[in-house]
């Protein structure tokens, strides 16, 4: 395959994922069928990754977040169960979450839905930065450090941080093929958004991203 095109096949992919449900925010909810950038080439996308950190208010669209979390970690190979993004071993252990104005959800990659965990706006906890609190989505990374590769607590923890950031630089590609700006952040009070977030214990917040349009 050209790998200069292989968004256009990824669209291929994920065409048979999910058929549209109605909206993205209800407990449990079915994703819709993910937006994905077609003919743009992987050359256009690493010329165009950058790092913003001003963003507009407005909301992304529905199809927008389901194409956002399936190249972020979703399924790409169905009859494998394997992902968009590696980790060390197969170990899959990274969980995506998704902060927004109305709630934090769990993106479920091998079902390509989100579960609901909270009702509470959690975005302002996701980061110290102010423009945290007010971009349409925070996504935040979790590393089950029980699942993680490696011997040591050093090793895993060297580990969840390379497995987060194959994930982290998908979204930073998804997002400057579909001209969404994007900040990876590691500037959190990670006691207190794990406890906001409900995480049980052997759960390590690893790395925070804002997703949303660039202010113009």
């Amino acid at each position: 395959m050209d790998r200069r095109h292989f968004l256009l096949a990824a669209g291929v992919v994920a065409a048979g994922l999910a058929a549209p449900r109605a909206g993205v925010a209800a407990q449990g909810a079915a994703l819709p069928t993910p937006a994905l950038p077609g003919d743009k080439s992987l050359e256009a996308a690493l010329r165009a990754r950058q790092t913003q950190r001003s963003f507009d208010a407005r909301p992304l669209p529905d199809e927008i977040l389901p194409g956002l979390l399936w190249a972020a970690n979703g399924i790409n190979r169905p009859e494998a169960g394997k992902h968009t993004a590696p980790t060390a071993m197969n170990r899959q252990e990274i969980d995506v979450y998704v902060a927004k104005a109305d709630g934090l959800f769990r993106y479920e990659p091998r079902d390509h839905r989100l579960e609901r965990v909270s009702t509470e706006d959690l975005r302002a906890a996701t980061g110290k930065q102010a423009f945290a609190a007010t971009v349409p989505v925070d996504l935040v990374y979790v590393a089950d450090m029980g699942k993680v590769a490696g011997a040591t607590p050093e090793e895993k923890a060297f580990y969840a941080g390379a497995d987060t950031g194959f994930i982290s630089q998908n979204v930073y590609l998804y997002c400057a093929a579909m001209g969404l700006a994007t900040v990876v952040r590691a500037n959190f009070d990670g006691a207190a958004l794990a406890k906001a977030m409900g995480l049980p214990d052997g759960r390590r917040i690893t790395l925070s991203q804002s997703v949303g349009y660039p202010k113009v």
